[in-house]
């Protein structure tokens, strides 16, 4: 399970960080709002710990931003902001929990597995001798060597292998993929199937000429 920490007390976060990689959790930390911003908009991750008052792009900014472009990573903020108000406000911008500093370690890593088991971060789907697992945008394949994936390529494999050898149309997938986001071009759609052919040795997925796709494990 991979996790982006931020936080801007150096000490604090090298603390998270060791008592994370030693429950077995990849961290990657940063500092900065706008740098642990970027990362997200490149790579995937499992879970957000967010501090609020960070440099350049706050905690709060930075979810709000996040939820509406239709990015749903679970995240938890780490603050020390106490209020009711700023409570409400972490819930509101769509944290899935709220950790109020000073806090027990053993606390933090309780609601993290808490949130896994709501997420069902740990379902796994197998199939050719790999396995994939939805919520953590990623594929194992049978050498254990691990091929990570952006979230959106990951549900977009998700509905083919929960429809397999169904012809599935580019309509199908926007309606059943992405929901209330903005809404893309069939060219987009394309363009996943796509980047999700070069992640395999063998060619799953069959263009059905005026049709769609249909996934097939050979």
């Amino acid at each position: 399970m991979k996790i982006l920490l931020l936080e801007d007390d150096i000490i604090l976060q090298e603390i998270i960080e060791e008592f994370l990689v030693e429950n077995n959790y990849e961290v990657e930390s940063f500092f900065d709002g706008e740098k642990a911003l970027d990362a997200i908009s490149k790579h995937s991750y499992d879970m957000l710990l967010l501090d609020v008052n960070v440099p350049n792009i706050d905690g709060f900014e930075i979810l709000s931003y996040l939820r509406e472009i239709g990015n749903t990573t679970p995240a938890i903020y780490i603050t020390s902001l106490a209020s009711m108000d700023h409570l409400k406000k972490g819930f509101d911008l769509g944290a899935d929990d709220y950790l109020k500093k000073p806090f027990e370690l053993e606390e933090l890593h309780a609601r993290i597995e808490h949130i896994m088991r709501v997420y069902r971060l740990e379902e796994e789907i197998v199939f050719d001798g790999m396995r994939f697992i939805p919520k953590a945008h990623q594929i194992i394949l049978e050498d254990n060597a691990k091929i990570d994936m952006r979230q959106k390529e990951a549900q977009v494999l998700e509905y083919f292998l929960r429809n397999e050898k169904k012809i599935i149309s580019c309509d199908e997938i926007i309606e059943n993929v992405w929901e209330n986001e903005h809404i893309p071009t069939h060219a987009t759609i394309r363009t996943y199937i796509k980047n999700l052919r070069k992640m395999f040795n063998k060619e799953y997925f069959e263009n059905i000429k005026g049709e769609g796709y249909r996934f097939n494990i050979i």
